[in-house]
C-alpha cells in the first residue's frame, strides 16, 4: 500500500480551493456529525473513503482515463478529493488506481496538496478495487497509519460534485441501518426487450429509483460481505448496495440526492463539469483589505457596494491574507491603502501563484491612492465585469490611481 501526504484537512468545495478548512467554517464541519450523532442517541463514528479509480475511461473514448482528464487544467479526480477533504470527520481516504497509474496519482498528491489520502493498487474489476481499499483498512497493521473505521464511505472518483450533507445523511442512515445510498429519480423509462430486439416489457419509472453514489456501511457489515462474494460477484457485479443485502442481509436505507450526483462518463460531460466548476468559482468574491477597524475603510466601502452589484454572490472581506486564503474563497479583491507598501498584496499573489491553483482564481488588485474613493464605483463596475465574465485564467493588476 502507498501513502499519500500525511494527515491534515483539505479544501472545501468540489472546485477551486487552496487547503483545508479553518476557523468556523472548519468547526461546524467538525461538529456537524457529532450533532447528529448526539441527537441520534449515539456517538459520532469514525468514518473513512474507498474510491475505486483504476477504470480506463472507454466509454468516454479517449487515451486517458477519465478520472486523470483535466477540467481547468486540473485532473478531474482532484475535484473529488476535495469534495471529501473538506469534511473534517471523513479521517482517512483511500484510492484505488491502477500500478501504471500511481506514479500519476502521487504527482495529483503533491501538486495540488491533497490530504489525508492513501493509495492502493486497483484490481481488475471495480469490485476488486474496492474490495482491496476496504482490506487497506482491515489491515490496521501497527507500522500503518489507517485503523479500521466504523463507517465506510463508497464513492466514485469521477463523481467530483458530492457535497457534505449528502455525505453526513447516507453516514448517518448507514450508522443506523447499517448501509445506506443516494438515489435519484430515473430520467428515462427502463424497458425490456425480446431475444428478437423488440419490446417485451417496460417498468413504471416512478417505482424505481437510479442507485447514485455516495454509499456507506458500517465496515463489518460491507467488508464481511465482499469476503463471501464469489468470483463471479467480483467480476461482474457493480451494486454495493446489494452486496450488504445478499451476504449481510442488510437492507439499505436510501437518500434522496441532489441533481449534481451525476457520474462523468461521456466527453460532453467533461464540459458539463467545467461549466458547474466555473459558476461555482463566480459565487464568492473576498476583499482583503489592510484595517478591520475603520468603517469608513475604502475596502468596507467596496465590499457593500460590490454586494449591491453581484447578486447572488457571497462577498465577504478579512484581514489575514494567510487565513483568507485557507477559506472558502474563489475571487479575491485587494485594497492596498499603503501604496508604499504593496508588500501584503504582493503575498497573495504570489500565495496563489506557488499553490498551482492560479489559473483557477480571478483575482483583481486595487492600489489605492486617495483618488480612489472618488472613483470608487467605477472601480466597482470594473471588478463586477470582470468577476461576472468568469474568466478563469484572470490574474491581474486593477491600479485605479
Amino acid at each position: 500500500m502507498e501513502l499519500g501526504p500525511p494527515g491534515g484537512s483539505g479544501p472545501a468545495e468540489p472546485g477551486p480551493r487552496l487547503r483545508g478548512l479553518r476557523g468556523a467554517d472548519a468547526a461546524a464541519s467538525a461538529s456537524s456529525l457529532s450533532r447528529f450523532g448526539a441527537e441520534a442517541g449515539c456517538r459520532a463514528p469514525a468514518v473513512a473513503a474507498v474510491l475505486p479509480a483504476g477504470g480506463s475511461g472507454e466509454r468516454m473514448g479517449v487515451p486517458t482515463p477519465k478520472q486523470f482528464c483535466p477540467i481547468l487544467e486540473r485532473p478531474l479526480i482532484s475535484y473529488t478529493l476535495q469534495a471529501l477533504e473538506r469534511v473534517s470527520w471523513i479521517k482517512d481516504i483511500i484510492v484505488a488506481v491502477t500500478r501504471e497509474n500511481m506514479e500519476t496519482m502521487k504527482g495529483i498528491i503533491q501538486r495540488y496538496q491533497h490530504k489525508r489520502i492513501s493509495l492502493v493498487e486497483a484490481g481488475v474489476t471495480r469490485h476488486r478495487s474496492i474490495f482491496n481499499g476496504l482490506k487497506a483498512l482491515a489491515e490496521d497493521q501497527p507500522n500503518c497509519r489507517l485503523s479500521k473505521p466504523e463507517v465506510v464511505i463508497i464513492h466514485d472518483a469521477v463523481r467530483p460534485f458530492v457535497e457534505e450533507d449528502v455525505l453526513l445523511k447516507v453516514v448517518t442512515a448507514a450508522q443506523e441501518h447499517g448501509a445506506s445510498g443516494a438515489i435519484r429519480p430515473l430520467v428515462s423509462t427502463v424497458i425490456s426487450p425480446s431475444a428478437d430486439s423488440c419490446l417485451d416489457h417496460s417498468l413504471e419509472r416512478a417505482r424505481y429509483r437510479a442507485s447514485e453514489m455516495p454509499q456507506a456501511f458500517l465496515f463489518d457489515v460491507i467488508y464481511d460481505a465482499y469476503q463471501q462474494c464469489s468470483d463471479y460477484d467480483l467480476e461482474f457485479g457493480t451494486e454495493c448496495l446489494h452486496l450488504a443485502l445478499k451476504y449481510s442481509h442488510i437492507k439499505a436505507k436510501l437518500v434522496e440526492g441532489s441533481p449534481d450526483l451525476w457520474k462523468v462518463t461521456y466527453k460532453r460531460d467533461l464540459y458539463a463539469a467545467e461549466s458547474i466548476i466555473k459558476e461555482r468559482i463566480s459565487q464568492k468574491v473576498c476583499v482583503v483589505m489592510d484595517t478591520k477597524e475603520d468603517e469608513e475603510h475604502v475596502g468596507h466601502c467596496l465590499e457593500e457596494m460590490l454586494k449591491t452589484e453581484l447578486n447572488h454572490v457571497k462577498v465577504t472581506s478579512g484581514q489575514d491574507l494567510q487565513q483568507i486564503i485557507l477559506e472558502q474563497c474563489y475571487n479575491f479583491v485587494c485594497v492596498n491603502v499603503m501604496t508604499s507598501d504593496f508588500e501584503e498584496t504582493q503575498r497573495l499573489l504570489n500565495m496563489v501563484e506557488e499553490s498551482n491553483l492560479s489559473i483557477l482564481y480571478p483575482v483583481v488588485v486595487i492600489s489605492e491612492e486617495q483618488k480612489l474613493r472618488e472613483s470608487l464605483r467605477q472601480g466597482t463596475t470594473i471588478i463586477s465585469a470582470l468577476i461576472k465574465e468568469r474568466n478563469s485564467g484572470l490574474i491581474g493588476q486593477l491600479l485605479v490611481a
